[in-house]
């Protein structure tokens, strides 16, 4: 029996490898579309020192951060009529750039949220409007560092496509939290001690971004500097990176900024 053992298995190979040699080229390779990635969802929320309902939009967030910790991303963007540049007594923490965007959405009161970029929503609607939208698919993956070398920090934010037609553009933000200045307080009373985070600090690649349209299965990578003012407390810095079109943010991204080892 053993002398038919081998011719048979010639046989068999021989067999396979002209079954397979008539396999079209084209049936050989199986397109398999990348998986949707983990939305975050980017709330802007504008408020000012002067509001006193923004501290119990503050408290929404607070509870919407503990929640979802890698899925929310607040940003505080002091502007509109409620916004305080600051006096020789008191810090301001309104601006020019927020008061740009403020105008832009013709928002017309404070506090109000923009919640991936849908629409004007108010803080009693937050809740509702971030589960909502965290139930949503991305077809954008992020990643961030931000890294302070001398008196710059140096920010680098990779985005991969995974599927096609984004055409959009990427945002850089500068954030700082536990900045101690006055607020209103619902009844009206002023809390000189009340401690702000989140707060809109500069955009680091102009007001509105730049060009961001990577292909299906690409991934772009942008470096940026930013100059450190002499206010900001860079032990409570962090970056926000997030990607957005006319539909809205489609993926956004958030990292603390730390300090280079080298």
């Amino acid at each position: 029996m053993k002398k038919y053992i081998l011719p048979l298995y010639l046989i068999a190979s021989l067999m396979m490898f002209v079954a397979c040699d008539h396999i079209d080229e084209s049936e050989r390779l199986i397109h398999v579309p990348m998986q949707p990635a983990k939305r975050v969802v980017l709330l802007e929320d504008f408020t000012g020192q002067q509001c006193v309902n923004c501290p119990t939009g503050s408290e929404v967030i607070e509870q919407l951060l503990e929640a979802y910790p890698d899925n929310v991303i607040a940003v505080g963007i002091h502007s509109g009529p409620l916004g305080f540049k600051g006096n020789s007594n008191n810090i301001g923490l309104a601006t020019e750039l927020g008061d740009e965007y403020y105008y832009h959405w013709d928002l017309e009161y404070q506090p109000v949220g923009l919640i991936d970029r849908h629409g004007a929503v108010n803080y009693t609607d937050w809740t509702k409007e971030v589960e909502e939208e965290l139930q949503k698919e991305s077809s954008l993956e992020m990643d961030l560092s931000a890294t302070i070398s001398d008196d710059q920090i140096i920010i680098t934010v990779n985005e991969t496509a995974l599927s096609a037609g984004i055409n959009g553009k990427i945002q850089v933000w500068l954030l700082e939290d536990g900045i101690t200045a006055s607020q209103k307080m619902p009844g009206g009373s002023v809390n000189k001690e009340y401690v702000h985070n989140h707060v809109l600090r500069a955009a680091v690649n102009g007001t509105w971004g730049e060009g961001c349209a990577p292909k299906e299965g690409e991934t772009l990578t942008q470096t940026y500097s930013q100059a450190i003012d002499a206010a900001w407390d860079t032990a409570n810095l962090s970056i926000v990176a997030f990607v957005y079109d006319d539909s809205g943010v489609l993926q956004a991204v958030k990292t603390k900024v730390a300090y280079s080892l080298t």
